[in-house]
């Protein structure tokens, strides 16, 4: 009877922390290696049949909008081009600004109108260090997979930025492909 319950357990243990079959998972941990507050250790990203989410873990966030805290999120849903489609910018002070673009590259000169299609929305979390972005299919064109790059930043106490981006792991470097 303890092998059978033993396995039953295990069992259940195994389906309620799997990931769901309709969506892929891609995860990378980035060292801590910026102390601007906003500092970007890991990312996670799940590409949902409604929903792209995208969640980074940082070191020592805070709503203070002294620190300058901001993140960018470039997409590339077209492996033909080379480049992202998208770019989702963020405040992650109290203010909460963000907006998703479209753009023809990493450069905020390509960086065209805000999206108009479904829809998009940030959440920071100050207490787990954590910001989570979800995006529609339906506003990123419904792609069939998706890489991202992702960079934050902040500031000194003297207010200047340069040299304080954070990337997840070299400056404008993508994910692997992930399929929905």
């Amino acid at each position: 009877m303890r092998t059978s319950l033993a396995a039953v357990a295990a069992a259940a243990l195994t389906l309620a922390l799997a990931a769901p079959a309709h969506a892929d998972r891609y995860g990378v941990d980035d060292p801590v290696d910026t102390f601007h507050g906003s500092d970007v250790t890991a990312l996670t990203v799940v590409n949902g049949p409604q929903n792209l989410t995208i969640t980074t873990q940082h070191e020592g966030l805070r709503p203070v909008p002294a620190t300058g805290s901001r993140g960018t999120v470039f997409i590339d849903t077209d492996p033909s081009d080379r480049g992202p489609e998208f770019v989702l910018t963020a405040s992650y002070t109290r203010s909460f600004r963000f907006m998703l673009r479209a753009t023809d590259g990493f450069d905020r000169s390509t960086w065209g109108d805000a999206v108009e299609q479904g829809d998009y929305a940030l959440h920071v979390d100050y207490d787990r260090d954590q910001v989570r972005v979800r995006i529609s299919q339906a506003a990123l064109g419904s792609p069939s997979s998706v890489r991202v790059a992702v960079g934050v930043s902040g500031k000194r106490t003297d207010g200047t930025r340069t040299g304080l981006t954070d990337w997840v792991g070299k400056p404008r470097q993508f994910s692997l492909w992930i399929p929905r």
